[in-house]
């Protein structure tokens, strides 16, 4: 095992770090701020959660996938035919997917909203409409790449 594989494998787990653990924290404080009702910190918790997705999940995704990828490019490992790998690979795409088409344009909408209602406005029915939607799909986001765990750390062959 060359210093690549390690640099490479170390880059992945950083981006593994910030990815799920941003996605986790920003759903439980999302979901803590809407609790409360209270226009102003349900408006800065939107914010806060808009602006950590681009730079943990975001940022940690890009840490992610060039650390996996590029170790299985450069070492020669058919990830796309190994199933540790595969089932990973294809569980944080998927997460994606949900993330990209549905998530990321409901924060938008809500932020959007949230500047309306940040000074002590009254919340629109569509936002907690939309927040209820948010938090199914935001569970099933988290929960796929929760689960690469298993795929990653016992590597099962079967």
């Amino acid at each position: 095992m060359d210093n690549s594989y390690l640099w490479l494998k170390s880059l992945h787990l950083l981006g593994v770090i910030l990815f799920l653990g941003n996605i986790i924290i920003a759903g439980w404080w999302k979901s803590m701020a809407d609790r409360t009702k209270n226009p102003m910190i349900i408006a800065f918790a939107q914010r806060q959660v808009s602006l950590t997705d681009w730079v943990f999940t975001f940022g940690g995704s890009l840490l992610l996938v060039a650390g996996g990828i590029g170790n299985a490019i450069l070492h020669d490992m058919d990830f796309l035919n190994t199933r540790w790998i595969s089932w990973g690979f294809w569980l944080f795409i998927a997460s994606g997917i949900i993330w990209i088409t549905a998530l990321v344009p409901i924060q938008i909408a809500q932020a959007k909203m949230a500047k309306q209602f940040a000074s002590g406005g009254e919340i629109p029915s569509r936002y907690w409409k939309l927040g209820r939607l948010w938090n199914v799909l935001g569970t099933i986001a988290t929960l796929l790449p929760v689960m690469n765990l298993y795929w990653m750390v016992f590597k099962p062959n079967y």
